[in-house]
């Protein structure tokens, strides 16, 4: 049995922005190496955590694209090429054959906090 993924708190609610993305650095307890992941803010305890890496573009601006909805699903426009990117699971809804990583979230006493990967 694999014990659980621990939680890392990134920041409190109200740094976030309603409807928009934040930029931060992830790091695991477990390495040494940071991450970028986008963080959006869409309902009122629902926060949403992928990877900050266009694949496209080749840069970290996800957390800067236009977020919107199609048929239910949440995503992010990359500001580079306006590829979309799925907030629920990662993939790109333009391009089947791209996808970023996604991260479990969840609020905590106001913190927002991303469960570590494996």
């Amino acid at each position: 049995m694999s014990a659980a993924k621990p939680w890392i708190t990134i920041c409190h609610h109200t740094d976030l922005v309603h409807q928009s993305g934040v930029c931060a650095l992830l790091t695991d307890a477990h390495s040494t190496q940071e991450k970028q992941i986008a963080l959006f803010h869409i309902a009122q305890d629902q926060v949403y955590a992928i990877e900050n890496w266009d694949p496209i573009g080749e840069a970290n601006v996800l957390s800067r694209g236009l977020v919107g909805e199609q048929q239910g699903e949440f995503f992010v426009a990359s500001p580079l090429f306006k590829h979309r990117f799925s907030l629920t699971s990662g993939r790109c809804l333009d391009d089947v054959s791209l996808q970023v990583s996604r991260y479990t979230t969840r609020m905590n006493d106001g913190f927002v906090q991303v469960q570590a990967s494996a």
